[in-house]
């Protein structure tokens, strides 16, 4: 023990002798940064999803002992499962190994791309970003008068009565929209709930923040969203000195997507991701 106590001691000093000598060995602190940015959900290959991004966290986690984990969001939101999945997954993590989490607002961290910003420790913005919409939405379309102006009948047959509910080809039914509406209060009561947990006494109680409204990154400030305005390189330079090595995180593309097999999917991918944009004025 004693030969063991003597030689992490010599080892130790001989580090400091050497970085005293030769300053630029000395290495700063490691953050790594996880880039979070697209529309979240399950389909495409680009889209935000806890399947396709839980190595990436786990690295970003682990490799290099990291001193912080920071999150650079850019996203509409998506999908509430992934988008708790992905912060529970982040949460988790953070509290396993004790490391903080920050997140960084580019353009946009509205619905799900807040939750997903809820799940640091601090949420930091541009004075123009967009954050908030924290509601729930469900959308679809009718085209059952169409089919009957086409001459054409729809045959559904089913063993249960409500297997059919919410059918585009068919009439419209009350009870099938209030049984939508139910879920999505549900919904909305989680998203609710995980906002109040993470943000707590930091909201601002003089406006209705659960209505679905977004605001601007300054305002938000003020109404508790976030903590302040700021950009992610200055500020960890702030928090972890200016020696600190920004370690970036990305998901990396697949086999085939880097000879362009994968034209269709993400195309599609990409008008989705763009019309989930585009609510936001993006």
């Amino acid at each position: 023990m004693r030969r063991a106590t003597l030689f992490v001691g010599l080892r130790q000093s001989t580090s400091a002798f050497m970085i005293k000598r030769f300053p630029f060995l000395a290495r700063g602190p490691v953050v790594s940064v996880l880039r979070l940015s697209g529309a979240i959900g399950t389909s495409g290959r680009m889209s935000l999803n806890d399947e396709t991004l839980a190595s990436t966290i786990e690295k970003a986690f682990s490799k290099g002992k990291p001193k912080a984990v920071a999150l650079i969001i850019n996203s509409p939101g998506g999908s509430p499962v992934q988008s708790a999945l992905i912060a529970a997954r982040v949460r988790r993590l953070a509290e396993e190994k004790d490391i903080p989490v920050h997140a960084f607002v580019e353009d946009v961290a509205a619905s799900g791309g807040y939750w997903l910003a809820s799940a640091a420790d601090d949420i930091w913005a541009d004075e123009n970003s967009i954050l908030g919409s924290i509601g729930v939405i469900s959308a679809g379309f009718g085209a059952h008068i169409f089919l009957a102006r086409q001459g054409i009948e729809r045959r559904v047959y089913t063993a249960g009565k409500s297997k059919s509910t919410l059918d585009p080809f068919q009439p419209e039914k009350a009870e099938d929209v209030a049984r939508l509406k139910t879920l999505l209060e549900e919904m909305h009561g989680s998203f609710i709930k995980q906002i109040k947990a993470r943000r707590g006494d930091k909201l601002s109680d003089e406006v209705d923040l659960f209505t679905g409204e977004f605001w601007l990154g300054a305002r938000a400030v003020e109404l508790g969203l976030a903590d302040g305005v700021a950009h992610a390189v200055p500020k960890l330079k702030e928090l972890y000195g200016d020696k600190v090595r920004i370690v970036p995180y990305g998901r990396k593309k697949g086999f085939l997507s880097r000879f362009g097999m994968n034209f269709a999917e993400d195309a599609l991918a990409g008008i989705e991701e763009r019309a989930a944009f585009a609510r936001f004025g993006l």
